[in-house]
């Protein structure tokens, strides 16, 4: 149910950011990207020599230099150019020129250029649809008035046909699309293009069909991807008529000074418009009209990169998450550049790395918020370290309630009532405020877990979230702490409380289910069962045996040659009457474990190795047990297990370990030594 849940969580939140982008996209807020993208497409794939058999006379400024006439040029030169390119048998002519209107130079001029039409009989005219708006004054109404500028009669009943050379624009101003079919009075006019296109599949070049209508141009490359020759050398037969055989003849301005040129992916400053009909008749020719891919496939990407990053920025630590991102999306970058390069296909490259890194951002902030509430609601239970590696294990698993060995301490305060009556409320929270503190500190000093305060009774918990295989002595040696704490305390105290103060320790080993438990309106860490109640019972008899500490025969056993300890003999106590329970009374620790607490401030420098990575820090004091360093360049986990390698002063060779990270604060941290030559301990022993 857990599993489900949290799984609903994440396809939640991850449609939920999906949404967000997939709504920008379709108000079209990535559209100035993807054109930019589209052209960045252009320049990564690089030019392409075209294939189609397409010539470019060019009018450019060395032909208005060598014929030195002033535009528009008589028609019946056009005528002549015609005359010269027919003797080379094309397969078509287009002539990207407007002859809407009658000659500057008289009616003999277009019939001049008539008669050079009609004897080619392949030459297709441009006309421009435009559209004047009208404003119909009083009647507050504006309409437009459709033209299409058609070649005039003379010329264009000489023609094979003509055609509109309209461009279609993005609003950043470029020639990315092509219509073919162009609306001219509500029906659909074929485009010059494709009045090309027909006359030159007539005259026998291979062509494939005509899928759709509206497309990206394919474009080939920049300004003069196409075989071009000037007007003038035409005209002065300079070009051979036979250059121009069975090709398809494009002629038109790419001067800039007729202002036909316009922006496009190879060049964003300007490209003539005969060069861009080229490319678009290599594009239908060819077969290679880029199509964009579906919305609808494109919103579904989206949906599935927000699903992903909250999915693995939850699986995964934020910088290992962010890697993958990073990944995902130069995938989805290099997906999209295959299917333009190989398929022909604009996929829409900003919103799925958009979703992605929304999804991420989000759920990082979300995390480090819960993080952050989950620091506050752990804090009174864990000691700093534990909590830290609490938070870095993810989904939890660590609280999950399980069967476990653990070591259950209880303690509290003897005469605890009596005390209380001879203060006033105010002063007994500042008391269990101070006691509950210093206790508290203890507990975690030996990796303890506070399970909960009882009034002046104090709970914990070892061997519990994680694995420590002393935790018994750990639970004794807390326990020891406590009776030193308290005298410190009673000390402070005993001039207002009128007696010393003491306290009682109860202390056992054994089985219990350990985990997140309680309502489902308030969840507490805590630990249930046998093991649990009769360490509270221990706790309660301390008084009746006049010993400050009992252990279980359970917890005796596991440390018995680490502590002095006396038999109580065996007893029966309330819930297990009919089960006889030794006890120990704890005196002391013994001396080698006293001796193995002893620390020594030692100056030298220590490596400390995990995997192929070593970090340098420094020694702070040394015992027979283990180190404590600082200055380090991390902060460590509790229970990790480092190499370690130092030299001690006077000593002539270097001293190799194995060491548990015991506890660790910031730039701080203690090892106990778990592999240890002997050799070194030797060393260790008579340093």
């Amino acid at each position: 149910m857990a599993w489900s849940k949290q799984s609903t969580g994440i396809w939640l939140r991850g449609l939920l950011w999906g949404l967000a982008v997939a709504a920008a996209f379709h108000f079209g807020l990535f559209e100035g990207a993807e054109r930019w993208g589209l052209n960045a497409l252009f320049h990564l794939r690089g030019p392409v020599a075209p294939k189609s058999p397409i010539v470019i006379v060019s009018i450019d400024e060395d032909s208005f230099d060598e014929l030195n006439i002033p535009w528009p040029w008589p028609r019946s030169l056009h005528g002549q150019l015609l005359d010269t390119v027919n003797q080379g048998n094309p397969a078509v002519i287009g002539f990207d020129v407007l002859f809407s209107e009658p000659s500057l130079y008289g009616a003999e001029d277009d019939s001049a250029l008539a008669d050079s039409i009609r004897r080619a009989g392949n030459v297709i005219l441009a006309s421009a649809l435009t559209q004047t708006p009208t404003d119909l004054g009083d009647l507050g109404l504006k309409v437009g008035k459709e033209s299409l500028n058609p070649p005039i009669l003379m010329v264009r009943r000489s023609a094979a046909g003509f055609g509109p050379v309209n461009f279609s624009y993005d609003d950043d101003a470029f020639v990315r699309w092509t219509n073919l079919t162009p609306i001219f009075q509500r029906r659909e006019w074929p485009h010059f293009n494709l009045l090309l296109y027909r006359k030159a599949l007539e005259a026998g070049i291979q062509g494939h069909p005509v899928r759709e209508s509206r497309f990206v141009i394919n474009y080939r490359g920049g300004p003069r991807s196409f075989p071009t020759v000037p007007y003038y050398r035409v005209l002065n037969g300079e070009v051979p008529p036979e250059a121009f055989a069975g090709k398809i003849v494009l002629v038109g301005p790419t001067t800039p000074v007729l202002q036909d040129v316009h922006p496009t992916p190879f060049a964003p400053q300007g490209m003539p418009g005969v060069e861009i009909h080229a490319n678009a008749l290599e594009t239908v020719l060819q077969g290679i009209p880029i199509m964009r891919a579906p919305r609808a496939i494109t919103v579904l990407f989206i949906f599935a990169a927000g699903v992903l990053a909250v999915w693995l920025t939850n699986r995964l630590r934020p910088l290992q998450a962010f890697g993958v991102m990073l990944m995902a999306a130069a995938l989805s970058g290099a997906a999209g550049f295959g299917a333009f390069l190989w398929g022909h296909l604009w996929t829409d490259l900003t919103p799925i790395p958009t979703a992605l890194g929304l999804g991420f951002g989000a759920t990082v902030v979300e995390n480090f918020i819960l993080v952050q509430r989950e620091k506050r609601r752990l804090s009174p239970f864990f000691s700093p370290a534990v909590l830290r590696e609490i938070l870095r294990q993810r989904e939890g698993q660590p609280l999950l309630a399980s069967r476990r060995r653990i070591t259950v301490l209880f303690s509290d305060i003897r005469g605890f009532t009596t005390l209380s009556t001879k203060l006033q409320p105010e002063e007994v929270a500042e008391f269990l405020r101070e006691y509950l503190t210093a206790l508290t500190e203890a507990v975690f000093l030996h990796g303890g877990t506070v399970d909960k305060y009882i009034g002046d009774c104090i709970m914990a918990l070892y061997n519990a979230p994680f694995e420590e295989p002393d935790h018994a002595a750990r639970a004794v040696h807390t326990a020891l702490e406590f009776q030193k704490r308290t005298r410190e305390l009673s000390a402070r105290w005993e001039a207002k409380l009128g007696m010393p103060l003491k306290n009682g320790v109860g202390i056992n080993t054994g089985d219990a289910v350990v985990g997140t438990m309680g309502a489902r309106q308030r969840l507490e860490y805590t630990a249930i069962g046998d093991t649990v109640n009769l360490a509270s019972r221990l706790e309660s008899i301390t008084k009746e045996f006049g010993t400050p500490i009992i252990i279980s025969e359970s917890t005796y056993r596991e440390v018995q040659t680490r502590f002095r300890t006396r038999w109580l003999g065996n007893v029966t106590v309330k819930g297990r009457e009919d089960i006889p329970t030794a006890i120990y009374g704890v005196l002391e620790a013994a001396e080698e474990e006293v001796r193995r607490e002893v620390r020594i401030p030692v100056e030298a420098a220590v490596t400390i190795t995990e995997g192929e990575l070593s970090v340098l820090a420094l020694l702070s004091d040394l015992s027979r047990g283990g180190i404590s360093v600082h200055d380090l360049p991390r902060e460590f986990g509790m229970g990790e297990i480092e190499q370690l390698r130092f030299q001690l002063p006077a000593s002539d060779r270097p001293i190799n370990a194995m060491g548990r990270v015991a506890w660790s604060a910031k730039d701080k941290a203690g090892f106990r030594f778990i592999e240890l030559e002997p050799a070194a301990q030797a060393e260790i022993e008579e340093f």
